[in-house]
């Protein structure tokens, strides 16, 4: 449920900002674009996506640190707690005034952005220290896959808030703005719609709050009991009481307390960000880090600006009032998250334990890059210029194949490379770097996406997020390490020269090498 609210409370901004340019910048410039009537100016639009994300950057440092010295339990209940202050605080403002909205707005989302970040280094180190090793994948992974409702709850929700505020609204100040007199500069909005955006931010926090009680109930993970804390006994009692059945009958479980592996893990004892530390674990933090920034820029973009994609089959906001206008943007997103998203994520549960961690985030870059190279050959003329059944088949795909691929995975793998004491601070940097690239992904652009000489036009961005996806697929095969198949333990000792190398298949073919040229030495001697 916590990636769950994450993903409404990023993913329903679109559909806010939306709202707001109508009740906040209602002047009607007949001499400039009609597509422009009604919006955010670019640096205020940017800010309120940006200052959401910077706060996740943060709250993924932090609170992944915090995860690995105080306790995943401990600390993922202060940022739930962050995140429900954020979602009702952004429904509230301390003025009327424009300008004093967009700062309590501001203010209210980078709360929000550090609980939401804190949320992803512990949700999937406690999913994957509560996971067994033959279905650690699909457990953390059906997890992450509430992204995808959350994405479509946020539709539904904006859909039903505006509706009702429909029926229920002025009519009169419900006319179109193509209907009114020439004359007439600012385009009526009914004053309750003020309302109904700030109604949409705060339903966020039920889940986050709904979240708190469940997890509060739960016990401290029984790895970082065991390898953190350093009490075996306790961490024995804790499995038995998640799993709600006798020891004996989990035996597989227990045994992570009491393997070679994990006494290996127990007994280490080097620092974090040690010259030992990179010398077994730098190439898997670059590798994860690189690529979670890299999915990001593209995921994103592709995310908060789907309305782009099918403004040719949009009613223009002239010839709409406020609330068909939100709504007509909600269903397109739901569009794509119940056809394209949510399979993706659904196909990734029932496969990751078989396929594999790299083969699945490999191959999805490469379907996306392939989607968005064919996105941008159609889309020469602009967003809305193509936008037929192949245009849509090819950017539902874009989405189906992150979801099936990298952006899942990336979530996945940060949280089964690294030691327990480790871990949560690992998958925050990873995340972190990710974040940034969501930045400059969402932020990027708003401004590349321009026409030129302004920008880049739909087909210069498009064609920019192939070749992102292009090099996250270079990224992933040649440094990311697999991890299928293997306890936590046994993936922290796998191959402690694995920071050494940076090419992931390079250690083993030298070893090989080294292991036959011994073999035949000593059977010469023979």
């Amino acid at each position: 449920m916590g990636l769950f609210t994450d993903s409404y409370d990023l993913f329903c901004i679109p559909l806010v900002m939306r709202m707001i340019g109508r009740i906040y910048y209602p002047k009607i410039h007949r001499d400039v674009d009609q597509k422009k009537w009604f919006e955010v100016p670019t640096v205020i639009a940017s800010t309120m996506i940006g200052v959401a994300l910077m706060g996740a950057v943060i709250g993924q440092l932090v609170f992944g640190r915090l995860g690995d010295r105080v306790g995943r339990r401990r600390v993922y209940g202060v940022s739930l707690v962050m995140m429900v202050v954020g979602s009702i605080g952004c429904g509230l403002s301390l003025s009327s005034l424009t300008p004093m909205v967009f700062v309590s707005l501001s203010f209210f989302r980078f709360v929000l952005g550090i609980g939401i970040g804190g949320d992803y280094p512990l949700s999937a180190t406690i999913m994957a220290e509560f996971a067994n090793k033959r279905t650690r994948g699909a457990f953390i992974a059906g997890v992450f896959s509430m992204q995808g409702f959350g994405i479509l709850l946020s539709s539904l929700v904006s859909m039903i808030v505006c509706f009702v505020f429909e029926a229920s609204g002025d009519k009169h100040k419900l006319r179109k703005p193509s209907g009114l007199a020439p004359s007439t500069n600012v385009a009526p909005v009914p004053p309750e719609s003020d309302l109904a955006w700030r109604l949409i931010l705060m339903i966020g926090a039920i889940p986050a709050s709904m979240t708190y009680y469940w997890r509060m109930k739960m016990p401290e993970t029984a790895r970082y009991t065991a390898l953190v804390e350093k009490n075996t006994l306790q961490a024995a009692k804790d499995i038995g009481k998640v799993m709600n059945v006798p020891l004996d009958t989990i035996q597989e479980d227990v045994e992570i307390i009491n393997t070679p592996n994990t006494r290996s893990a127990y007994s280490n004892t080097y620092p974090f960000f040690s010259h030992e530390f990179l010398r077994r674990h730098g190439r898997d933090l670059i590798a994860t880090s690189i690529n979670w920034f890299l999915i990001d820029i593209v995921f994103y973009s592709l995310n908060l600006f789907q309305y782009h994609a099918f403004r040719g089959l949009m009613t223009p906001k002239k010839d709409t009032n406020i609330y068909k206008d939100a709504m007509q943007i909600a269903k397109f997103q739901a569009l794509i998250a119940i056809c394209a998203t949510i399979p993706g994520y659904i196909v990734t549960v029932y496969l990751i334990d078989y396929v594999g961690r790299v083969k699945i985030q490999a191959g999805g870059f490469f379907f996306m890059a392939v989607s968005l190279f064919a996105i941008a050959k159609v889309n020469t003329g602009g967003w809305g210029s193509n936008q037929d059944a192949g245009f849509i088949i090819l950017y539902g795909l874009t989405f189906f194949f992150s979801n099936f691929g990298p952006n899942t995975t990336t979530f996945i793998v940060p949280a089964e490379l690294f030691p327990a004491r480790f871990r949560a601070t690992c998958h925050g940097i990873s995340g972190a770097v990710g974040k940034v690239g969501a930045i400059m992904g969402s932020i990027g652009f708003m401004w590349a996406n321009r026409d030129p000489p302004n920008g880049l036009g739909a087909s210069g961005t498009l064609t920019g997020m192939g070749v992102v996806c292009v090099l996250g697929f270079l990224v992933t095969y040649f440094f990311t390490r697999e991890t299928m198949g293997r306890s936590l333990e046994e993936n922290e000792n796998v191959d402690e020269l694995t920071g050494v190398w940076f090419v992931r298949f390079w250690p083993h073919k030298l070893w090989d090498q080294r292991n036959e040229v011994n073999t035949s030495e000593r059977m010469s001697l023979y």
